[in-house]
């Protein structure tokens, strides 16, 4: 299975970040039952990011029940050094991997790497990075994805960068149609439409729909604005 299969035009990705750990195993299945099925899982080191997040035992211990209903666990390397976590992430049951443009000299052997462990792969980058440097490793990697953040990677909850419209909208035009453009950082239903309308097709939501009264209805309604 691959990025072509997984995505089914816009999808909102629910990020797991922002879920309240004290009943992860319901929360998943409450947005799951209503719909979604790619999930993002943050993995921060505390050196690339200042927050050390949740890790590969997390993934292992929800792998089975995710798999089991057809979703997908698509984890964000915000790390230094992503080749020494990319093993582990496939250990445990991971999907994909994204890591970032700014944390590794060689963009393309990191992507083989993921490959070699079975994982579907993407490239993320800061809201300093040029789009067109990210363009030009995403497409020596040979990636399926390119996450544009729209925030400051390392904390949730976080407003989105209104430059960002533009720097999307760049990156959907210098891609391959075949590469699927990714956004993360601050969307909520306020700006969800305007996104997808830049040109993203994946759009990570942690606070809108994990810090909402009910989980499902916020997902089903941010997927309703998309779709």
């Amino acid at each position: 299975m691959s990025w072509k299969d997984w995505v089914r035009g816009a999808e909102i990705e629910p990020s797991i970040y922002a879920a309240d750990f004290a009943r992860l195993g319901d929360q998943l299945t409450t947005v799951m039952d209503a719909g979604a099925r790619i999930f993002q899982f943050d993995i921060g080191d505390g050196h690339f990011v200042e927050p050390v997040t949740i890790g590969p035992i997390v993934i292992q211990s929800i792998a089975g029940p995710v798999h089991g209903r057809g979703g997908v666990l698509d984890c964000h390397l915000m790390v230094s050094n992503p080749e020494r976590h990319i093993p582990q992430v496939a250990r445990a049951g991971g999907d994909s991997v994204t890591f970032h443009v700014e944390a590794t000299s060689d963009p393309a052997r990191t992507a083989e790497l993921a490959r070699e462990h079975g994982l579907e792969v993407g490239l993320a980058f800061k809201p300093e990075t040029e789009v067109e440097a990210a363009v030009e490793a995403a497409l020596a990697a040979g990636v399926g994805v390119v996450l544009c953040m729209s925030i400051e990677p390392g904390y949730s909850g976080q407003e989105f960068l209104p430059e960002s419209y533009e720097r999307i909208g760049r990156l959907r035009e210098l891609l391959p149609e075949d590469v699927f453009v990714q956004v993360d950082g601050g969307v909520k239903l306020e700006n969800a439409a305007r996104v997808r309308g830049a040109g993203a097709e994946l759009l990570v939501a942690g606070s809108a729909v994990f810090g909402a009264g009910d989980a499902a209805a916020a997902y089903a309604e941010l997927q309703r604005a998309v779709s």
